[in-house]
């Protein structure tokens, strides 16, 4: 038997003839958390386009359109929003209601940073019958449609309102997973460190319009997708090669020379506009409850050893100092110019100046996932060359998911950063960019607490004219600088590998599994 067929064999994975409508993908990611919106983490919110909706949903082109939603409109005055629902059900059968979507929006807004920002504006919403509702606003907020088309890092899901009911801090059970979305997740046959399974919803009713990028008809294609867990990536490339399965979501940089040169196997970027690393500070503790040593690891911190440690090669990354992404409307250099340059002598003087005492940056590092698994090294190097102490701590990918919710000290089990990555099209601004809030208890994991960035960020939000918009987001750009929330660290451009009989996948900002057809 073959190496990777013996060892998904021992994982208990059927290795033998696929049948024709079974999608088999090893995914970037184990799931072991089924709720996207506890948590923003990517596989997650892939795993929440598979069974749930949303009301607005962004095109290939970044356009809003309605996904959920029939019609909508807005009153002369923008403060009340009315939306009526098209005629679709849920998996179970039972219709989808405005009381449904009333709880999930709730829910979801608990916990989002564009959510939160939005309901600052929200009096209240009225279920004005079983398929319409109104959102009543205080005052403005002109990025109504934009928060509810948000692509991640936690779009707004539409659940029934038994499962939005959940306490936000809560996970959902996955008994109570039920969705309108193109698929069924299967919990009788989800196995954590294993397989997710989904079936075909056969009571979902796609749109007319064709699909583009996360709008337009979900329509699957397939009966069957099935992720597969599998930690070792040669295991996962062996594997496609040998047709034991269709799909690697994000296979190896290394690798990729390897799969290019395969002729039963494809490499699709499956999202064009690329994603972010990103250096996420916990601020509660020392030493990065000072602005000045956060500032001080930005300086000394550069990108191009992290793109190469993880990406490799040059056309997969883009050595980009520029928050807000390289080459959209809210790029800019702005403020830039005296960081991200590895400076580790320049870092040492600031530690000092701030009085720096040696203690150690618990940094947590995901080793499961290939895209991060060398982040860490990279950066102990250029922080130990400035002067921090570094303790690494080494865990899979979950486990960093479930840790970073933690407010423990790090001795004591908590955290001092840890790194991630964001999807491009999550943080084209400051409002959509999550780890931007800097709303203290209600920010994400890292918790900043800074009264300017809120009052832009307010500012921004409540802005329309966009010349105004990018002056206010530059003159936070300077202000970030001084007192980060987090670091970015350079694009990179993930594609897929498929096997070429293998067609439809959706070029989108996240991986998504309707329309992919299996010949």
């Amino acid at each position: 038997m073959r190496k990777s067929a013996m060892i998904l064999a021992l994982a208990g994975i059927w290795v033998g003839t696929a049948q024709a409508q079974t999608l088999k993908v090893a995914m970037g990611s184990d799931v072991k958390i089924l709720d996207p919106i506890w948590t923003t983490a990517y596989a997650q919110r892939d795993f929440g386009y598979m069974v749930w909706d949303v009301l607005f949903a962004l095109d290939n082109k970044l356009q809003i359109k309605p996904e959920m939603v029939e019609s909508w409109s807005v009153s002369d005055d923008k403060l009340t929003w009315s939306f009526t629902l098209r005629d679709i059900k849920w998996s179970d059968g039972q219709p989808v209601t405005s009381d449904d979507c009333i709880a999930s929006i709730k829910r979801w807004a608990a916990r989002d940073t564009v959510g939160q920002r939005m309901m600052k504006s929200v009096a209240g919403f009225e279920a004005v019958d079983a398929r319409t509702f109104r959102m009543k606003m205080t005052e403005p907020f002109g990025m109504v449609l934009a928060a509810f088309s948000k692509p991640s890092s936690s779009p707004a899901f539409m659940m029934p309102k038994k499962t939005a009911e959940t306490d936000p801090n809560t996970q959902i059970k996955a008994a109570d997973v039920i969705g309108s979305g193109p698929f069924v997740f299967k919990a009788d046959e989800w196995k954590p460190g294993e397989k997710v399974v989904f079936t075909k919803n056969t009571v979902s009713k796609p749109r007319d319009e064709p699909p583009s990028g996360l709008a337009g008809g979900k329509v699957p294609e397939v009966d069957r997708v099935e992720w597969l867990w599998i930690a070792d990536p040669q295991t996962q490339v062996a594997a496609l090669e040998n047709g034991e399965i269709d799909v690697i979501q994000n296979p190896p940089s290394d690798l990729l020379p390897l799969l290019a040169k395969d002729k039963d196997v494809k490499l699709v970027d499956s999202n064009p506009l690329g994603s972010q690393y990103v250096f996420r500070f916990n601020t509660l503790f020392k030493p990065f409850d000072d602005p000045r040593i956060r500032h001080a690891a930005m300086v000394a911190f550069g990108q191009e050893d992290f793109l190469k440690a993880t990406v490799g090669d040059s056309k997969y990354y883009k050595i980009c100092k520029q928050p807000f992404i390289c080459g959209t409307p809210l790029g800019s250099d702005e403020g830039l110019k005296d960081v991200l340059n590895q400076d580790a002598a320049k870092a040492k003087e600031l530690l000092k100046a701030a009085g720096y005492d040696g203690t150690p940056v618990v940094l947590l590092q995901s080793i499961d996932v290939a895209a991060m698994a060398n982040l860490a090294p990279v950066a102990k190097a250029q922080l130990e060359a400035a002067g921090f102490k570094v303790d690494v701590q080494a865990m899979d990918w979950q486990t960093v998911i479930a840790r970073r919710n933690r407010k423990d000290p790090p001795d004591k089990g908590g955290w001092n950063a840890f790194f991630t990555y964001s999807g491009a099209a999550d943080i084209l601004n400051p409002i959509t960019a999550s780890f931007f809030n800097a709303s203290c208890e209600k920010a994400s994991y890292g918790w900043p607490c800074d009264p300017e960035i809120e009052k832009l960020r307010d500012a921004f939000a409540k802005e329309s004219d966009p010349v105004k918009q990018k002056e206010i987001a530059m003159t936070l750009q300077k202000h970030w600088v001084d007192a980060p929330t987090h670091v970015n660290l350079g694009q990179l451009y993930q594609p897929s590998a498929l096997r070429t009989n293998i067609d439809g996948l959706i070029p989108a900002p996240a991986t998504v599994f309707w329309n992919m057809t299996k010949k």
